[in-house]
């Protein structure tokens, strides 16, 4: 629904206006009748004798007329100031206030829930999916333990339609109840007999999250979420669908769902992330033995080789630790997909982890020709962190400036302390995304048309990035324009916010995952 075009004088401009024109009518109107009440006592004689009486009762007067206006003035204003502010968010306008909730009990009260809902339906240029204006019918409510659903005996052509349908249809109640399902949606029922839809949306991504985001701030919103399975993998029956929900505030179907299934589609990546998974493990024994032979012979030889070639045996020491951690980081991937990524997280600083790939990045963006400039200031608050796993998230995203960046280009590292959390961050000045494709950055395989043809990768690499820094009870997030480069933000929490967990789960990352903050897409930026 777009919004109403505004006219030169905003909406929101006349609420100001009122104000002012009823505090100034109520003073007017008191002064007229302090005037008023004056002369009449003066030509009575009523306080002839007592100048102090006819002072006193003036006094009272006014303060007792202003009370009695303001509590009149309030009574009759409140609803004026709701219609108001559901009218500035119909408008597009721009308000820091949230618009106005038709169920709040308050506006049940007063009679004030059917003039809200009533703006918000007109505003939305919309009917109501299950509405017929030729017939009346019960809507259809599906049955989650069978493939039947109950009808009403004159069923409606929209009903039927939409149930022969292979993409799911949902209908939710403002009170988020589940009106109408058709058959292709998945259901489960809880012990109560409540019914919800039967998928694992992203714990920092749910429909409810975004729920409460909308009625909070939007009268009309949509979002689309990518690839939401319905079961873990290795179960029976897994389906992944494209879902879109569109939001209706204070309308009878709230919040509308379609769901596309995509799982022709999708089942190919999971089943190339299955092998890629596979492959990792099978590889894992040799790196392991690998490392075990490096450690050997640099004891064995320490004595007899020379100073550059002791500095070989640690850089591949360093490079063969870094392999396995990728390794066991694309085990957690598969993990973290079944829900239940876990890692050792222990205190450390961001300039000791950069320091676990320091030289491989300067290796690499001296080998194409690129500038690394890094700033990560002393003292800045420890974190909790698996050093490996987040230097693989550094490492990726500094990569990654590697590839993008025009030659010759600079790419900065920086890193802050920002109230509770401490920041990485890594700024690029190379090709930049559009919007439409950093809003898909982080899904799974993904990977745009033209990066697809101009670096090589496999698309899963700031999946893993995302799956590590959340596991790590942070968030990720990019900024960018195209032709202007890119910044992504890594966000973690401080060691202190989150010392009293760690030591209450034996350092283990399931007390602070699952913390981080719903997916905001803004125009240019995404963050997770």
């Amino acid at each position: 629904m777009k919004p109403i075009k505004p006219t030169n004088q905003l909406v929101k401009d006349f609420w100001p206006r009122f104000k002012r024109g009823a505090v100034v009518l109520i003073m007017t109107l008191q002064l007229l009748i302090l005037v008023a009440l004056a002369a009449l006592l003066n030509s009575t004689g009523f306080f002839a004798d007592s100048p102090l009486a006819f002072t006193a009762t003036l006094v009272a007067q006014a303060i007792l007329g202003v009370v009695a206006s303001l509590i009149i003035y309030r009574f009759i204003a409140r609803p004026i100031k709701h219609l108001l502010a559901a009218l500035v968010h119909v408008a597009g306008e721009p308000t820091t206030s949230a618009p106005p909730n038709p169920n709040e009990k308050t506006f049940e009260k007063t009679g004030l829930k059917p003039v809200l809902q009533t703006i918000y339906q007109l505003a939305s240029d919309v009917k109501d999916p299950l509405e017929d204006t030729t017939h009346t019918s019960t809507p259809v409510v599906a049955t989650p333990s069978t493939t039947t659903t109950t009808k009403a005996p004159e069923t409606s052509i929209v009903t039927t339609a939409l149930d022969q349908a292979i993409c799911g249809f949902v209908v939710m109640s403002p009170e988020r109840a589940i009106i109408y399902a058709s058959k292709a949606t998945p259901i489960r029922v809880d012990t109560n007999g409540v019914q919800s839809l039967d998928l694992l949306f992203n714990s920092g991504d749910t429909l409810e999250k975004w729920w409460d985001e909308c009625e909070q701030s939007a009268v009309h919103a949509e979002k689309t979420w990518p690839r939401v399975p319905n079961k873990l993998p290795n179960e029976e029956n897994r389906r992944f669908f494209d879902v879109v929900a569109s939001y209706n505030k204070g309308t009878a179907s709230e919040m509308v769902i379609t769901l596309i299934d995509r799982t022709h589609l999708y089942e190919i990546g999971e089943q190339e992330l299955d092998f890629i998974a596979f492959a990792a493990h099978e590889l894992r024994g040799p790196i392991t033995v690998i490392r075990g032979y490096i450690d050997v012979l640099f004891d064995e030889l320490g004595d007899t080789i020379q100073e550059d070639q002791k500095e070989l045996f640690r850089r591949l020491n360093v490079s063969a630790t870094r392999l396995s951690g990728y390794i066991n980081n694309i085990l957690n991937t598969s993990r973290f997909d079944r829900r239940h990524l876990k890692m050792h997280l222990s205190e450390t600083n961001l300039k000791d982890v950069y320091s676990l790939i320091q030289d491989d990045m300067s290796l690499r963006a001296s080998a194409q020709n690129r500038v690394l400039s890094v700033a990560i200031p002393d003292g800045l608050p420890t974190i909790a962190a698996d050093s490996a796993s987040l230097g693989e998230v550094f490492s990726n995203l500094i990569d990654n400036a590697i590839k993008y960046s025009n030659e010759g280009g600079v790419i900065n590292v920086t890193a802050a302390s920002k109230g509770d959390m401490v920041e990485l961050s890594v700024e690029d000045h190379g090709i930049g995304m559009p919007s439409s494709v950093v809003s898909n950055l982080f899904q799974k395989f993904y990977r745009s048309h033209r990066s697809r043809e101009t670096v090589a990768g496999t698309g899963i690499g700031l999946y893993i990035s995302k799956a590590i820094v959340e596991s790590h009870g942070g968030t990720i997030s990019v900024r960018s324009e195209d032709g202007h480069g890119s910044i992504f933000t890594v966000s973690l929490p401080t060691y202190k916010m989150v010392a009293d967990k760690l030591k209450a789960g034996d350092n283990g990352n399931e007390a602070v995952m699952g913390s981080t903050k719903s997916w905001i897409k803004n125009h240019n930026m995404y963050r997770g």
